[in-house]
């Protein structure tokens, strides 16, 4: 009996694998992974801006582009489940003709008195599990190349420290900041853009209480200087100072603690009004009646009073319940809850209208003093 039922082994791992490749989708579906990435790219991004794609009429546009780009992968996934199908039945027709075919041999045994039931079960499903299961291993095998390759790639980000590194407790915390800075002959380009030199030999110092303008075209580099400030980059050749010392010196989580920074487009997170003006210390905790004096000191008290839930009130995902000129007064009031003694604005007002432009003025001008 264990000759007869070892003869139907080899069609026994071949119906496993057939069915663990099933179960496991096969390469058909991921012939349209990259097309489903296609789609969901467009989806997202007509989600995301809505309001433009409603303001320009565009709804039609994104729901045929979408409807275009999930075509091919809807139809691979229709063929892939005819397969899965048509597979699946094949794999359990092996399995059940050979069970069939092994009983069937058991019970002549049985009823010539050769083997007992019980020996006959023993032998059967001892030799079927273990084809079945030799099927199934041998069916992943392909997987665990294609696994290796993928822990590869994630022990290789795993493994890759950044020339800055935000958590490290070394550099040096000075017991007092004045805020003065320097720009000593400071050269920088892009990681991303080496044949573009943004900044070329700037040199500047900017005194305790002193205001500066950094005017110029676009791409002239005046938001990179805010990057090497709060060391989000390092210059390539020269010196970024805070009081005389290098910033590649300083700790940088106590760098940044004592700057604040206001940009073009702040960013406002999906809770209360309170706790993204809080959101800007992190080294202790923030009271309510802080919240509200850095809120009237960005001229934003009275506006967030006249809200039904006042400061408790949610102003949505990435700020989209709010206009543009109170997000930029949050900002600025977040900027201000640390008492920063450096304040950066990187063209805090340039996307807001006359009125609101004026409003947030005042509020930059207030904070400066």
């Amino acid at each position: 009996l264990s000759l007869v039922v070892c003869a139907f082994i080899p069609l026994l791992v071949i119906a496993s694998t057939i069915q663990m490749r099933v179960f496991a989708g096969g390469k058909v579906s991921a012939h349209g992974e990259d097309e489903l990435v296609q789609a969901g790219k467009i989806a997202v991004e007509t989600i995301e801006n809505i309001r433009t794609v409603a303001s320009l009429g565009r709804e039609n546009t994104f729901y045929n582009a979408y409807s275009q780009a999930i075509k091919k992968p809807y139809k691979k996934a229709l063929t892939q489940a005819h397969l899965q199908g048509a597979s699946f039945g094949l794999s359990e027709a092996f399995m059940f003709f050979a069970n069939a075919a092994a009983f069937r041999y058991g019970g002549y045994l049985v009823e010539e008195g050769e083997m007992t039931m019980e020996e006959v079960f023993k032998v059967v499903l001892s030799i079927m599990m273990g084809g079945f299961v030799l099927g199934q291993v041998s069916a992943l095998s392909p997987d665990y190349e294609k696994a290796k390759i993928a822990a590869a790639r994630l022990f290789k980000i795993f493994d890759r420290k950044s020339a800055i590194d935000s958590s490290s407790e070394d550099g040096l915390r000075p017991a007092s900041v004045t805020g003065t800075v320097q720009l000593r002959s400071v050269r920088f380009r892009y990681p991303t853009r080496p044949n573009v030199k943004v900044l070329r030999g700037v040199t500047l110092t900017v005194q305790k209480g002193q205001k500066l303008a950094l005017v110029g075209s676009s791409g002239c580099g005046k938001s990179t200087v805010v990057s090497l400030l709060e060391r989000f980059y390092d210059a390539e050749d020269g010196e970024v100072a805070v009081d005389g010392c290098n910033v590649r010196t300083l700790n940088i989580q106590w760098l940044r603690s004592h700057i604040g920074i206001v940009s073009q487009e702040p960013v406002l997170f999906g809770c209360s009004i309170a706790e993204n003006i809080a959101y800007g210390d992190n080294s202790r905790e923030v009271s309510r009646d802080e919240i509200e004096a850095a809120a009237k000191a960005a001229n934003i008290h009275s506006f967030i009073n006249s809200l039904p839930m006042g400061y408790d009130t949610l102003v949505g995902d990435k700020g989209t319940l709010i206009s543009g000129g109170q997000k930029q007064r949050i900002a600025i009031a977040r900027a201000l809850i640390r008492n920063p003694r450096i304040l950066l604005l990187d063209e805090a007002t340039s996307a807001l209208d006359t009125e609101s432009e004026k409003v947030v003025q005042q509020a930059l001008d207030a904070a400066s003093e």
